[in-house]
């Protein structure tokens, strides 16, 4: 029993089943003789609960929070993207499926196509061969024009050639020539990658089971809201901003708790995501703007600004940064919050200072690993553009002042202070919230029925010992610290 606990506190417990602070049924001791180790562990749940006011001063916070996120979707929700006549330029094309069924080698010069320069062919000039090109008759087989053949000539430098039934994706220029207006784009890659999704989804239910299912759900609607709700919404003219806030938020609070569960652990990460994901809002404008960074920096930037000019490029820019730290943030926080948790459990007794020191050493570590995989994760991304950079052989301070590269270093480093930022923010609040529970001097978990005043000190349920009660020694009245028996089916209950 705790030390403001009467000595004699077993008839407040005897009449049914107790309840612990966070609603939880309390496992109840196990009965006396019977004390050789079954109860170190079975009533151990996954995190220890904390008390009913910070539960309230916790959905205070959140509850709120999820109501202006549902708010701002009805207030924000496009109804779909708005529609436009295809301008046939770049991506602004529309595409059907269509399959390979012929393919023959044919004199390049015959089809009039591109050969090779003399410098580019081998042997003097009076032993080179003629350059032998292929002709692919392509058949459409979706849309109105199914059936349509038309012919692709892959000269020998190409880097893709085709096979005979090989699915290919076309495009469809309709003020082009007719025999001009159906052309090859991609190939029809819709198999390989259903399968690899399919191996991807029975991995995570195999190692997660209902974790890995849940967090399946939690993919999917992660994906709905960003194909039904942000994208749209962008394209309507909102601002891409409040967009990406709005949106972020809703697949954070769906991620997260479906995954995780409606618990006080989730809501301090939720917080500390939130808190993060705020930090990288305000850095992300500041150096946006102090760097004067337009976002306008490749081809599909310019064609989407050219199709609806509405659209603030420089704010898609800053959304791009808050949705693509999202996800790792999630990681981060909920990391360091199941750490705090969990070495809560393990030393019940430990104070606010030594907690915090023990879930920050787990941090450092995590944060090291995160902060380097961001950096090589955009370093990947732009490495064609570090090559050109290097074939210019221009200077490092050239290159990385750059805009089409200082946006990818904002990007990333402001990312990083978010995530770098997230670890001592969530392990404090962890920390507090833990600490705070009106029960949190009173030991759970394995070995944490300790013994009070004169006792041991040794878990309820070691090896050979007999259970006497709370308290190893003689108690106040010179007995033997047994209570005798409280009614009820004959059991002998004991003093708590």
């Amino acid at each position: 029993m705790t030390s403001n606990e009467p000595p004699h506190s077993a008839h407040h417990h005897a009449s049914g089943p107790a309840h612990g602070p966070d609603g939880d049924r309390a496992q109840p001791p196990p009965p006396s003789g019977h004390g050789h180790g079954h109860g170190h562990g079975h009533g151990h749940g996954p995190a220890a609960p904390v008390s009913r006011h910070l539960r309230k001063v916790i959905a205070a916070v959140l509850i709120p929070f999820a109501a202006a996120v549902l708010a701002g979707l009805v207030v924000l929700w496009p109804g779909g993207a708005p529609g436009h006549k295809p301008t046939g330029v770049g991506f602004d094309q529309p595409t059907e499926k269509a399959k390979v069924a012929k393919v023959e080698e044919v004199d390049c010069a015959d089809v009039h196509a591109q050969q090779p320069t003399p410098q580019e062919q081998s042997g003097p000039s009076d032993t080179r061969q003629a350059t032998h090109c292929e002709r692919a008759v392509i058949e459409v087989t979706t849309g109105k024009d199914t059936g349509r053949r038309f012919e692709a000539i892959v000269t020998p430098d190409a880097t893709r050639h085709y096979t005979v039934g090989q699915g290919v994706v076309v495009a469809y220029s309709p003020k082009a020539p007719k025999d001009l207006q159906y052309s090859v784009t991609d190939v029809d890659r819709t198999f390989p990658m259903w399968v690899l999704a399919a191996v991807f989804a029975l991995a995570v239910v195999v190692v997660g089971r209902l974790r890995g299912v849940l967090a399946l759900v939690a993919l999917v609607v992660s994906f709905g809201v960003l194909t039904l709700f942000i994208l749209p919404a962008v394209l309507q003219g909102s601002d891409p901003l409040v967009v990406a806030v709005v949106g972020g938020s809703a697949i954070m609070l769906v991620a997260l708790y479906m995954c995780h569960g409606l618990t006080a652990r989730t809501s301090v990460a939720v917080l500390g995501t939130l808190a993060s994901l705020l930090l990288i809002g305000l850095l992300g404008s500041l150096f946006i703007g102090w760097a004067m960074l337009t976002g306008n920096t490749d081809d599909q930037t310019g064609l989407v600004h050219g199709l609806y000019p509405d659209i603030e490029i420089r704010g898609l820019l800053l959304a791009g940064i808050i949705i693509g730290s999202l996800g790792v943030l999630d990681d981060v926080t909920v990391t360091q919050t199941a750490a705090v948790w969990e070495l809560k459990e393990a030393d019940p007794s430990a104070s606010r200072r030594k907690l915090y020191g023990a879930a920050m050493r787990i941090g450092r570590d995590h944060i090291a690993s995160v902060v380097n995989t961001l950096v090589l994760a955009y370093a990947g991304a732009a490495l064609p553009l570090l090559l050109l950079f290097s074939i210019a052989q221009s200077s490092v301070g050239t290159v990385a002042t750059s805009e089409v590269v200082a946006e990818e270093v904002v990007r990333t480093l402001v990312g990083s202070i978010g995530l770098v930022a997230s670890v001592p923010l969530t392990t404090l609040l962890a920390v507090l919230v833990v600490s705070a529970d009106r029960d949190a001097g009173r030991p759970t978990g394995r070995g944490a029925r300790r013994t009070a005043g004169g006792g041991t000190g040794r878990g309820a349920g070691g090896r050979g010992a007999k259970r006497v009660g709370a308290g190893q020694g003689p108690d106040p009245d010179g007995g033997t610290g047994r209570q005798p028996v409280l009614g009820g089916r004959g059991r002998r209950r004991r003093a708590r």
